[in-house]
């Protein structure tokens, strides 16, 4: 797996109106796109830092992974996850991380926020778990989570004229 940049940094939030306020008032970021991914039960906003995205993630559901994620970390938000752009396929990174050992919670990729595909993979490194998320035909995210109870993912984005199109 060929990695090429961090994608984006997940963070979850236990209120994203909030957590949105602060990212454009205190730290002078502009929110370019908000959604709601079903199957992930999750709400997500993007702010664009250099060449790199914040995704904020606030659960729309108490049985969501950001939910549990919040509960887990005494009611408080957190990094989530560190998403790795790759210049091979998700597929194929998902393959070369089984094949690694890595064991994987998404066997192929899916839908995600922001045109992404994503899958995710879980690797035990001391505290660290590390994931992977997949962009696009030629490239991939693989993504590192400190907090132990955080959830690692691979995600993938589909890039037009050769570059991420924000």
């Amino acid at each position: 797996m060929k990695i090429s940049h961090i994608e984006h940094i997940g963070i979850a939030v236990p209120n994203l109106e909030e957590a949105i306020k602060y990212y454009e008032s205190v730290l002078g970021l502009k929110c370019y796109k908000q959604e709601v991914v079903e199957d992930q039960k999750v709400t997500t906003a993007f702010f664009k830092v250099g060449d790199t995205k914040i995704e904020l993630l606030e659960a729309t559901t108490p049985e969501s992974t950001i939910a549990k994620f919040i509960e887990k970390n005494g009611g408080r938000g957190g990094m989530h996850h560190m998403a790795f752009a790759v210049e091979d396929g998700v597929a194929e990174a998902l393959a070369e991380a089984e094949e690694k050992g890595i064991k994987l919670i998404d066997k192929a990729p899916r839908k995600g926020a922001d045109g992404l595909q994503i899958a995710f993979l879980q690797k035990e490194l001391k505290l660290v778990l590390a994931a992977a998320k997949k962009l696009s035909k030629n490239s991939i995210s693989a993504a590192n989570t400190l907090p132990a109870s955080a959830s690692p993912c691979f995600l993938t984005r589909e890039v037009l004229k050769n570059s991420i199109c924000l």
